[in-house]
C-alpha cells in the first residue's frame, strides 16, 4: 500500500523559507477553493430558502434562514 499524504499534510510540510513562491501559490489556491465552496453553499441555501417560501413552509424557512445568517456572517 502506498503512503499518501493528504493535501493539508503536504501543506504543513512545505516551508515559506524553502520556496516562498510555491507557498504563496498554495495559499492562493486554497483561497480560491474556499471562495468557491462558500459561494456554492450560499447559493444552495438561497435556493432552499426560496423553495421553502414557495411551499409556504415557515418552519423550514426559519431553520434555513438561521443557517444562512450564520454562513454569511
Amino acid at each position: 500500500m502506498e503512503n499518501r499524504k493528504s493535501y493539508s499534510e503536504l501543506m504543513k510540510t512545505r516551508s515559506v523559507k524553502e520556496n516562498p513562491e510555491n507557498f504563496m501559490m498554495d495559499v492562493y489556491i486554497q483561497m480560491i477553493l474556499d471562495e468557491a465552496w462558500f459561494n456554492h453553499r450560499k447559493k444552495m441555501l438561497e435556493d432552499k430558502i426560496n423553495d421553502a417560501l414557495d411551499r409556504k413552509d415557515r418552519e423550514k424557512f426559519m431553520e434555513l434562514s438561521k443557517e444562512y445568517a450564520k454562513w454569511v456572517r
